[in-house]
């Protein structure tokens, strides 16, 4: 077994064994599992909605939260799906994404952009799929769209405020608890809200998170892949000739 790993390794091109096999193998292979886990979660709970079994326990879910309401905790939730709005978040992308691009990491700005619209675009998609309609319990406070799995604010939130957060991580490593744990409160406060006005099912907030860690992951990897692959070889200094070298020295 180990002779055939060695000729497979053997075989591939010397920038995939000195770059992306090292780069797989390390601190990616944990986002490939976070991935795999998210995409399973999600074909997991899409297949329960579609068999309609999740139906009893999301209705009982918003009931709860439905007994929870007071005036603070309404304006405090419609902040929160405010900044998870679709609209806001392309318009946050775009922002941080010219101030990368103006700071000369490209890369990131792309990615940036590919992540956010990306989510966008999948979310759309999936919904027509599967064109699970939304909650109806009590009267809505704001205007929504007509299908609702997978929550849009639950997985354009996460992929956006997860990208964002990733990339402040890297410039500000010291701070790494304190924005994993921002990103965090504020990704999990929009999904919340979505529930407490009544405008999604549970099971479509996780399916949104879940789909959401997908997209975030392979935005990330490939990222982290691309700038390993395009890393730029460090300038060597010119070594003079003999004869430079006798000028110098008569000098």
């Amino acid at each position: 077994m180990r002779e055939i790993a060695k000729r497979v390794i053997s075989a591939l091109p010397q920038w995939w064994r000195s770059h992306i096999l090292p780069l797989l193998f390390t601190i990616p292979a944990a986002g490939l599992f976070v991935a795999a886990l998210g995409l399973w979660g999600f074909a997991q709970i899409a297949d329960e909605v579609l068999d309609k079994e999740t139906q009893a326990i999301d209705t009982a879910i918003l009931v709860v939260i439905r007994s929870l309401h007071a005036p603070l905790l309404d304006r405090l939730m419609l902040g929160f799906t405010f900044v998870g709005e679709p609209t806001v978040l392309l318009v946050i992308c775009l922002g941080f994404g010219i101030w990368l691009y103006r700071d000369g990491r490209r890369g990131q700005a792309i990615t940036l952009a590919i992540a956010g619209v990306g989510a966008v675009g999948l979310n759309y998609l999936l919904k027509v799929v599967f064109g699970r309609a939304r909650p109806a319990l009590w009267d809505r406070v704001i205007d929504v769209g007509q299908y609702s799995f997978p929550s849009g604010h639950a997985m354009i939130s996460m992929v956006v405020y997860g990208a964002l957060g990733y990339l402040l991580v890297k410039q500000l490593s010291k701070w790494h608890i304190a924005i994993a744990s921002g990103t965090l409160l504020l990704v999990t406060g929009i999904g919340l809200s979505r529930l407490y006005l009544g405008v999604h099912w549970p099971t479509d907030v996780v399916a949104g998170y879940a789909a959401g860690i997908v997209w975030l992951m392979t935005c990330i990897l490939s990222l982290e892949i691309w700038q390993e692959y395009y890393k730029p070889a460090p300038q060597k200094t010119p070594i003079p000739n003999e004869e430079e070298s006798n000028i110098a020295n008569r000098r």
